[in-house]
């Protein structure tokens, strides 16, 4: 595990101490306003008067946007460059509400029944999900949720992409299976998943022409009804938006 937890550290490090961060493949993300506007809007939802959590804060946080709401913010990433650069932008900003910290998601250390809010984006399928789920559980207070945005492992397509770019990734990431959502109701007894970006990714060629905006709504539209009707198209979907709740009760009195 230490190993593993080594080179996530090492990766991340070397990653947003140069360009920010950036990687070839983000330019594919301009198709995914549906999945992060849904993330986002529950996030702003239940961070008002919470004490939240951010998994994975990295260099883009959400935190800056639910620390007017809440009532605290901690982030934790276990890269200290992206801590260094989250701790600068939150006295830049002057927020008093918000602290940071290098932790590890799977054991963070912090008390029991600690949060009302936990949330991340891409950071998941990152960890040992044995270790992190019952982790979660047990820091969520009665009531709490947890809300992540996650890649989904089983496109054909997406997963050849990754195959043929292994720079942009740690060797240990594990983009989420079905399984790990019947996994993570062993911990919860709520798991509710979204599912996003199927038809749109026949958008990403258009992405600097007039007709993508178009094309992409086009392609959420068509998204919504096929994962509808159609449910076992769901894992081929690119991305996913993750909520739990009710920790069971072997985790909450474990």
């Amino acid at each position: 595990m230490k190993d593993r937890i080594e080179r996530e550290r090492e990766f991340h490090d070397n990653r947003f101490a140069t360009d920010g961060g950036a990687r070839p493949s983000d330019r594919f993300y301009a198709i995914t306003q549906a999945s992060s506007t849904q993330f986002r809007r529950r996030v702003l939802e239940l961070a008002r008067d919470a004490d939240v959590l951010e998994y994975g804060c990295g260099l883009g946080s959400i935190a800056f946007e639910a620390a007017p709401i809440a009532r605290h913010v901690t982030g934790i990433d276990i890269s200290p460059v992206a801590i260094e650069h989250s701790r600068a932008t939150c006295e830049a900003a002057g927020l008093h509400n918000v602290s940071f910290g290098v932790a590890n998601a799977e054991a963070t250390g912090f008390p029991d029944a600690s949060f009302d809010l936990i949330i991340g984006s891409g950071i998941l399928h990152h960890l040992n999900l044995d270790a992190s789920y019952p982790e979660l559980a047990r820091l969520l207070r009665p009531g709490g949720r947890a809300v992540f945005s996650e890649p989904l492992g089983h496109n054909p397509a997406i997963n050849l992409y990754r195959k043929r770019t292994p720079d942009e990734r740690t060797s240990d990431e594990h983009p989420l299976l079905m399984r790990d959502f019947d996994a993570a109701r062993k911990y919860f007894r709520n798991v509710d998943v979204s599912f996003f970006h199927l038809a749109t990714l026949a958008a990403i060629p258009l992405r600097s022409t007039p007709p993508f905006a178009g094309a992409v709504r086009l392609g959420d539209a068509f998204d919504r009804l096929l994962f509808r009707v159609v449910p076992a198209a769901r894992r081929y979907a690119w991305l996913c938006v993750i909520e739990l709740a009710g920790p069971t009760t072997a985790v909450a009195s474990g």
